[in-house]
């Protein structure tokens, strides 16, 4: 099957200007890119898009999902933790709801149960519902008796092996460890370190030993270093990261991903619960996280660290299917131009998934949203799902269909 898109600006993913021109389509991937004024006309097609002028880029790659956290758009929990039935219920909408976004891949920053995200990857490759492409991850893990996270299999570097020997038989890919606390649920936590420099040894050594990836939940700058002196790929937060951490994150830049997660934190900022939901902790430990973040994530851009998208959606003030309010805070707190922003959701993110994925490039996975407007002009369009006329996944429209004439 092979499918034109023409009469469209083209932003490839590089925090370049669209340009004009056209993308053929073959099977699941990009054949070509042709400039504008390109002669086409002689190409064999099933089926031709014409854009009409609209902008066609890359698919949105979530870099922080939450999608066991059972709220989104079309309906909200005021529980966290559900019935494991429901909360594959939430999770396959979740999903759904999340391609309908234009985030056309997923990488999993922790599950409330385990299973459920790699059965959820499994229906999702084999077409049996629809969602992005999804790196399925654990269960949030800390050491027993903490209060974060808190599962089986204790404390010690033993048990860090036999976690690890858990999540290998479960078939997830990432496994994410809650290395710091969590001030927003007790306060002054942050500076917390769960992990033993043992403990986090024998992490590595046991998820390189199985081929699964490493990513922490990190504040403090101890544990952003302890984390990457034990292979942990993806960061989240980080908020508190004094010099010696930033340099350490610098010097790991190659093999590493950042996701400050900043859309919990202006989420629960605007947060008016009612009268029984006690919400204080939470908005000051945001008050306090943010302006730091607004420091720290400019800084390690200069320094070429690849920071993803991703605010920990999926709370009833945060619900999942708001994700894209990641591009427009990228924007507003950390100065960064929309082109930019959507540079960190696609193009880094396409490096975080590890497949050809986050540019219009030749070879790359066909993953498309084709947007009524300039998102690099005007970074809010791409809230409104309205204006994402195409949504296009390893060369199949789940949405726009109408739009392929024969």
């Amino acid at each position: 099957m092979r499918t034109l898109i023409h009469n469209v600006m083209i932003f490839d993913g590089t925090p370049q200007p669209p340009r004009p021109g056209a993308v053929l389509i073959d099977e699941d991937s990009i054949a070509q890119v042709f400039g504008g004024g390109a002669d086409f006309a002689d190409n064999a097609v099933d089926h031709r898009i014409d854009g009409g002028g609209a902008t066609l880029m890359p698919g949105m790659v979530e870099g922080h999902a939450h999608l066991t956290w059972g709220s989104s758009v079309e309906k909200i929990y005021h529980q966290f933790e559900l019935p494991h039935e429901e909360l594959k219920v939430a999770a396959w909408r979740n999903a759904r709801v999340l391609l309908d976004s234009g985030f056309t891949s997923a990488y999993s920053a922790g599950a409330l149960g385990d299973g459920i995200e790699t059965e959820l990857a499994a229906a999702i490759e084999a077409g049996e519902t629809p969602g992005p492409r999804l790196i399925p991850s654990t269960i949030e893990r800390s050491p027993e008796g903490d209060d974060t996270g808190n599962i089986f299999n204790g404390k010690g570097p033993d048990a860090m092996r036999g976690f690890v020997a858990h999540c290998a038989d479960t078939g997830v890919k990432v496994v994410k460890l809650m290395i710091s606390g969590e001030d927003a649920l007790k306060p002054d936590t942050h500076n917390l370190i769960y992990y033993t420099e043992a403990e986090m040894a024998a992490a590595e050594e046991a998820t390189r030993a199985a081929g699964l990836l490493l990513s922490a939940h990190v504040y403090s700058s101890e544990a952003i270093e302890l984390a990457l002196r034990h292979g942990v790929r993806v960061l989240y937060h980080c908020s508190y990261a004094d010099a010696g951490a930033i340099h350490a994150m610098v010097a790991a830049k190659d093999g590493i991903f950042y996701a400050p997660a900043v859309g919990v934190l202006v989420a629960t900022l605007e947060a008016n619960p009612p009268p029984h939901i006690n919400m204080s902790q939470m908005k000051s430990s945001a008050q306090e996280a943010l302006p730091l973040l607004n420091a720290l994530v400019p800084t390690l851009k200069n320094h070429g660290v690849r920071i993803v998208i991703g605010g920990d959606y999926g709370f009833p003030f945060n619900p999942n299917g708001t994700n894209a309010r990641d591009l427009i805070h990228f924007v507003k707190h950390f100065g960064y131009t929309p082109a930019e922003a959507l540079s960190a959701a696609t193009l880094n993110g396409g490096a975080l998934m590890d497949m050809k994925l986050g540019q219009v490039r030749e070879g790359f996975l066909a993953d498309l949203l084709l947007i009524d407007g300039d998102p690099t002009q005007d970074i809010n369009i791409m809230m409104d799902r309205g204006k994402i006329r195409m949504i296009m996944k390893g060369g199949a429209l789940h949405k726009g269909a109408e739009l392929a004439q024969a």
